[in-house]
């Protein structure tokens, strides 16, 4: 008979119940529980017993704990100021937004059934022909080339974006707007975006971080009857004034000031003082929404001194307001002016929301960028990347050297792979993100995630395009389709949160806060002397924290395999190693938390790296929603395959800075030694195999559905005079001009033909009977039009020289707009 109580066997069940229990989470009574049988199970004496009574008692009866440990260790966190202290401004920012998948995160172990069930928003017919009418007729009107030269869009599209309502997508068809979702706007600024950055830069303030969008959430009724139908029909052009000189990033910080006042006639006044800069729409505005630091020297408004921060509506044409000038940002010729206001008289009414909302300006304006940071840059970039795609894959094609399309050539299938995998991952976080905001959410956290990652890798895209088409991307001209986009990548980056600092403060400084499961409920509940409250929160952290080390351990030790995939098939795998990714990211963020409190957001080499696990995380998971929300379409495997293996080859390298980089005694040094050796979940540097991305690479240039869908909703001309439709017909046709090529070429290996290129013996073919006069016909086409598709622009000197002149006037554009 088997003797159960063998050393042999109770060692081995006892750790592997021990393991399990952690893995689970289960609560503090059921390891008491399993510590009292282990105690049994070797004899315990009587004196551990006891010791184990006591402490058992005391950690699951809630008033003892409270008593004997909770209360001292919140005076013990204030006297060291271990958590993290939050100005006003900061919780504003913190309570602004929603938390949405992000959560998921941080709890270590992710609902993936949740994740996959959330809105993943499709084209309507109302917003197709939207797309195929007015937005196909706007990028219609003016090349990207013209504008540049322009140095502005030219009046008569100035004047159809007014009249189709481009100004007023996002308002309410009962002010007269489109009432368009978040997801139908950031689907036509994609497209504008292949056409334009200028006319993303003029359509977007206008209808995402503006006075239209905070009259709509804060105005009162009489400001949303009276300017949101002037807005929508482009009877007012907007600007939104909140950066200046000594106030970008801190924009808490800012000098503008208003004061209130009392008139003659009885009624309240502000009398406005400011100065900014980086002003979109500046020049030309006729309606200036301002932020302005609120004074109110004798409590009129019942408030108080020092009211806050507040927004008012000003119209341009008030005496002292001061605009006209305009910057350059980096040549591209949307307006982004400075502007000032000396001793602006406006009435009390110009608030917006009244005088209810006074000094709730910061709150408005955070709430208004929690969610609408994740919708335009990223909608922008995307259409970039959509735009670069295309061009690549026809120009690697189109473009010959040694006798084949450079395509062909490993150095450029890299790029050509790194392109395509990222516009599809980017078109899926655009989409997903857009869902969760049109769904009611404010992602604060996933909007900075969207808008840092998405402009970076729009970057990214844009360098390995400009090093695909070589010296055409360098040549200035109506033939050039990149060298604009290119100049205009920084702006994206610096505008709207500055990517340094959405990286190293807002995605993990704010999430770690904000979506954590238990920290932020501490930092309430130790603020407000909650003893009972932070009981509750910092035990369950305790118990979560347990259990996601666990997880860490055994996922790490399984590789993985001990998660459950939500899905079959090909992409199982990456929600097994999601979870494990997960699983490690939290327990990290706790240790980070515990050992360095309140300094750890001054880490931010360390913040840094777990906003990159953070961020590319989403982006996984925003691409396998992407997959399974269009039906697992498996010639779009390639696609995801390559996105997924970048996903994990940027998390593990964010894991390894953590690793290298963990200043703490003792564990600093595990990490870096064999911690760091079980827990990767990728070797060092694995990136997408070489195959793996010849077959993303290769996908792309060949015409079809596949790469259609991979570039849906830009702007592609169907006129051959124009740059792009160009490309586009040199590309098909020297695709359909390929098996012929080939016909020949095996012609030649035969000896039927001599040995030579096939484009010098189409003659030879055709009198040998190998092909066809049609097909030498198609051959000729299509050797024209890849030498056209080529060529790159030149200009007379007095052309070059007088290139830039501006072909019309700020009087002569607002004459058109305001008719």
């Amino acid at each position: 008979m088997i003797n159960l109580l063998h050393p042999a066997i109770v060692i081995p069940t006892l750790i592997f119940l021990f393991l399990l229990l952690g893995y689970i989470g289960v609560p503090l009574w059921v390891w008491s529980l399993y510590f009292a049988v282990a105690l049994a199970v070797f004899h315990a004496p009587i004196w551990a017993w006891v010791l184990f009574g006591i402490v058992a008692v005391v950690l699951n009866v809630p008033m003892l704990r409270q008593i004997i440990i909770t209360s001292p260790l919140i005076y013990s966190i204030k006297s060291l100021n271990i958590f993290p202290k939050i100005s006003e401004t900061e919780r504003a920012a913190i309570e602004a937004g929603s938390v949405w998948v992000d959560g998921e995160f941080f709890s270590g172990k992710p609902d993936f059934q949740r994740i996959n069930s959330e809105p993943y928003p499709q084209v309507t017919p109302e917003l197709q022909a939207f797309l195929d009418g007015p937005v196909e007729q706007v990028c219609h009107m003016a090349s990207d080339w013209e504008i540049y030269r322009r140095k502005d869009l030219p009046p008569e599209v100035w004047e159809k974006l007014g009249q189709e309502r481009f100004f007023g997508m996002m308002i309410p068809k009962e002010y007269d707007g489109l009432g368009f979702s978040n997801f139908a706007y950031s689907t036509v600024m994609t497209k504008l975006a292949s056409r334009s950055f200028t006319h993303v830069a003029t359509v977007g303030v206008t209808n995402s971080l503006g006075p239209a969008k905070l009259l709509l959430r804060y105005g009162t009724p009489e400001q949303k009857n009276y300017y949101l139908p002037r807005l929508a029909r482009g009877e007012e052009i907007p600007c939104f004034a909140l950066t200046e000189p000594t106030a970008g990033s801190d924009a808490a910080s800012i000098k503008s000031e208003g004061v209130v006042f009392k008139g003659e006639d009885g009624k309240l006044y502000l009398r406005l003082n400011w100065k900014k800069r980086y002003i979109t729409l500046g020049a030309i505005a006729t309606l200036l929404g301002l932020a302005f630091r609120l004074r109110d020297p004798k409590n009129l408004l019942g408030k108080g001194e020092d009211v806050g921060i507040t927004c008012a509506l000003i119209p341009t044409d008030t005496p002292g307001v001061v605009l006209g000038k305009r910057h350059d940002p980096m040549g591209v010729p949307f307006y982004n002016s400075p502007t000032e206001g000396h001793d602006v008289v406006v009435s009390i009414d110009q608030i917006i929301g009244g005088v209810e909302q006074a000094g709730q300006g910061w709150k408005m304006l955070m709430q208004s960028l929690a969610a609408g940071r994740g919708i335009s840059f990223p909608a922008t970039c995307t259409g970039i990347a959509k735009l670069v795609t295309r061009v690549t894959s026809a120009h690697a094609t189109v473009r010959q050297q040694f006798g084949l399309s450079i395509g062909r050539f490993e150095g450029i299938e890299e790029p050509l792979a790194r392109i395509g995998g990222l516009t599809y991952l980017m078109e899926a976080a655009r989409v997903y993100t857009c869902g969760a905001v049109d769904k009611g959410e404010q992602p604060a956290v996933v909007s900075a995630i969207a808008k840092y990652n998405l402009t970076e890798l729009s970057r990214k895209i844009i360098n390995d395009g400009m090093d695909i088409v070589g010296g055409a991307g360098i040549c200035r001209g109506p033939r050039n389709l990149l060298a604009n986009i290119y100049t205009a990548t920084p702006i994206s980056i610096t505008v709207e949160g500055a990517n340094i600092l959405t990286r190293t403060m807002m995605i993990f400084g704010q999430g770690a806060i904000r979506c954590h499961p238990y920290v932020y409920s501490e930092i309430v509940a130790l603020n407000q002397s909650d003893v009972t409250a932070f009981d509750h929160a910092f035990w369950n952290h305790i118990g979560s924290m347990v259990r996601n080390g666990f997880r860490a351990l055994l996922l790490s030790i399984s590789r993985g395999h001990l998660a459950r995939s939500t899905v079959k098939g090909a992409t199982a795998r990456y929600y097994r190693k999601l979870e494990w990714a997960s699983a490690s990211f939290a327990f990290l963020t706790d240790l980070a938390l515990f050992c360095f409190g309140g300094t750890l957001k001054r880490r931010e080499k360390l913040t840094g790296r777990f906003a990159d696990i953070l961020s590319w995380m989403y982006l996984g998971t925003a691409t396998l929603r992407r997959f399974e929300a269009e039906g697992c379409l498996s010639e779009d495997l390639p696609f995801v395959h390559w996105a997924m293996e970048y996903t994990f080859a940027q998390i593990q390298q964010a894991f390894e800075g953590i690793f290298n980089n963990m200043p703490v005694p003792v564990l600093g040094a595990l990490f870096r030694g064999p911690i760091a050796w079980w827990w990767r979940l990728n070797p060092i540097g694995t990136l997408p195999s070489d195959q793996l991305g010849s077959e993303v690479a290769r996908s792309l240039q060949i015409p079809g559905q596949r790469r259609d869908r991979l570039t849906a909703s830009i702007y592609i001309p169907a006129d051959p005079n124009e740059a792009l439709g160009r490309l586009e017909r040199a590309f098909l046709l020297s695709s359909q001009a390929e098996p012929i090529l080939k016909t020949i070429k095996a012609a030649s290996h035969i000896g039927k033909l001599p040995q030579q290129r096939p484009e010098r013996l189409i003659a030879a073919a055709l009198e040998a009977g190998v092909i066809n006069s049609a097909e030498v016909e198609l051959l000729r086409e299509a050797e024209f039009a890849r030498n056209d598709a080529i060529q790159v622009d030149a200009f007379t000197l007095e052309e070059y020289q007088q290139g830039n002149l501006a072909l019309g006037t700020t009087k002569e554009l607002l004459q058109v707009v305001l008719q």
